[in-house]
């Protein structure tokens, strides 16, 4: 067997350790699945963005600034807000 060092933040070393007691793995075994993962799908097994937040995505963006511009243009209606019970 070999041995893998790996740097990282204490916080997110910490979080990491919890995270993996509470799905019932050591943090060495979640490493290996993620080893094994990747080399049997040929590829990083899950997708890696920009941002965490989807709010920021590029469709997102562009519709804000597309409303934005219309605002801005006077081209809008307000409207009262209506609470959710």
């Amino acid at each position: 067997m070999a041995t893998l060092s790996v740097r990282m933040d204490d916080e997110v070393k910490n979080a990491f350790d919890a995270f993996c007691e509470s799905v019932g793995l050591t943090p060495s075994a979640a490493v290996n699945l993620f080893a094994k993962m990747t080399l049997r799908e040929n590829r990083i097994p899950f997708d890696i963005k920009g941002s965490s937040d989807p709010y920021w995505n590029k469709s997102n963006l562009a519709y804000l600034r597309k409303s934005v511009a219309e605002i801005e243009a006077g081209h809008y209606q307000a409207h009262d807000l209506i609470e959710d019970d």
